[in-house]
């Protein structure tokens, strides 16, 4: 049987991919899949040979969601929580820990919690053509990986609610005017574009993109003072880093930094 999951890094680049691998069911999710996807970004969080990572889905999809086969199981309601909790939920808890940067590259349909799962990820790149939705409620359901969560915090309550109690699909464009991914383009450049900015983040400072990623998402929770407080000691660490000082004798020469691709942490 194949891998649930792909993984691949370019030793090159330094960018890993990792690549939903049940074409077809166009990625559909069951415990094996999700288990298999929390450890492999486990493992890529702590590989600093990897510095961008790119997540992706075989054949035609990205990801529609769970497996409506493991969701229809008459097996209890505790037993339902604990499959969210002990399996889906554990690719929201890996992502958070994740300290690369992480692009979803919406080749194809990414659908209720698959749609969510591109949300966790830190930019997202679609197809013009990839079908963008959250349908749980067309299945009498709530979304169950974040949805409501994530789509509030990203284009406000009305247009959260605008997907989530209509069903409404949107396509790649649709979904770049409202903000919900950072670029759409044509299905034929999708790979160029994705790899492109994974390969640009990836020969960038790595300690720097790590703090600023910390920085963004403590931001949710943190008063001001307290993040202004924080963001000094990150200041301070990214001083005290190769990346600067080379950054500052680069551009005294009138030159282009080159950033140090070995362990980022100082």
């Amino acid at each position: 049987m194949p891998d649930a999951i792909l993984t691949e890094v370019d030793a090159a680049t330094h960018v890993a991919t990792l690549t939903l691998n049940k074409p077809d069911k166009f990625n559909a999710f069951d415990a094996e899949l999700v288990d298999e996807w929390a450890d492999a970004l486990d493992r890529l969080a702590n590989d600093h040979t990897v510095h961008a990572i790119v997540i992706t889905g075989a054949g035609k999809a990205f990801c529609a969601g769970g497996d409506l086969a493991t969701l229809a199981t008459d097996t209890g309601p505790l037993a339902k929580k604990e499959f969210l909790r002990d399996h889906v939920h554990r690719v929201q808890r890996s992502l958070q820990r994740v300290p690369q940067p992480v692009i979803a590259m919406i080749n194809g349909a990414a659908m209720g919690a698959g749609f969510d799962m591109a949300l966790l990820c830190d930019l997202r790149i679609a197809a013009n053509e990839a079908k963008i939705g959250e349908a749980y409620v067309n299945l009498g359901l709530v979304p169950g990986d974040g949805g409501a969560w994530l789509l509030t915090h990203l284009v406000g309550p009305a247009r959260a609610l605008e997907l989530l109690l209509t069903g409404k699909v949107i396509d790649g464009e649709q979904a770049a005017a409202w903000g919900l991914v950072n670029q759409s383009v044509p299905r034929d450049d999708l790979t160029a574009t994705t790899y492109a900015l994974a390969e640009k983040l990836a020969a960038g400072p790595q300690l720097a993109q790590r703090l600023i990623k910390r920085a963004v998402y403590t931001a949710e929770s943190m008063p001001r003072d307290t993040h202004y407080d924080m963001v000094s000691s990150y200041m301070a660490l990214a001083q005290s880093h190769d990346d600067f000082k080379g950054a500052i004798e680069a551009a005294q020469a009138g030159e282009k930094p080159v950033f140090d691709a070995g362990d980022p942490r100082p």
